[in-house]
């Protein structure tokens, strides 16, 4: 919920993935896939893990936004914008 009323949208490994399982040492390009469909609550989002010596991995991460609140939130960018937007 944190995350959501700032605006990120949070994703979860599924399928017994982690981050040392894919190697992950936070220099990868990480890009959400179809992002541009829009999101639903607890969606099954893909997203391409680009690491710096050049492979690319594909993998399925699970939604973590649980409620249409947490939706409507995102969708305005956070909270605060959520809040400004009504008040207008």
């Amino acid at each position: 919920s944190n995350l959501i009323g700032m605006g990120i949208l949070p994703l979860q490994f599924i399928d017994g993935m982690d981050r040392k399982k894919l190697n992950l040492a936070g220099s990868e390009l990480i890009s959400i896939l179809n992002i541009e469909k829009g999101v639903n609550a607890s969606d099954k989002i893909e997203i391409e893990i680009k690491y710096q010596k050049g492979d690319i991995k594909k993998i399925k991460t699970l939604c973590r936004i649980d409620t249409k609140n947490e939706l409507e939130y995102y969708k305005h960018g956070g909270i605060l914008q959520f809040v400004l937007r009504n008040m207008i």
